[in-house]
């Protein structure tokens, strides 16, 4: 399997290391019940079957984290991106 890192171009899926799901939204850490919204941000995923934005960290290469748009049921790449350039 492949990725086309905006970066280096298409590298085999070795050099890369997924994070998980891309969730837009990281928890305050001052508010008051911190503690259990991190474990849900961090734990509780929907883990859904379908089209999925993913972090990809390209740990042998260029050393951006990036953002995959995956297919989970047939694990067909349908987008790569920068993370720092994609938005919802």
């Amino acid at each position: 399997m492949f990725l086309n890192c905006p970066v280096c171009g298409e590298r085999e899926i070795s050099e890369f290391a997924c994070r998980g799901e891309a969730l837009s939204t990281r928890p305050d850490p001052g508010r008051e019940a911190a503690l259990a919204l991190f474990h849900d941000y961090y734990y509780l995923r929907d883990n859904p079957a379908g089209p999925l934005r993913e972090h990809w960290y390209h740990s042998a290469g260029c050393l951006n984290w990036l953002e995959v748009r995956r297919d989970t049921r047939t694990h067909e790449i349908l987008g790569v991106g920068l993370a720092s350039e994609c938005r919802e």
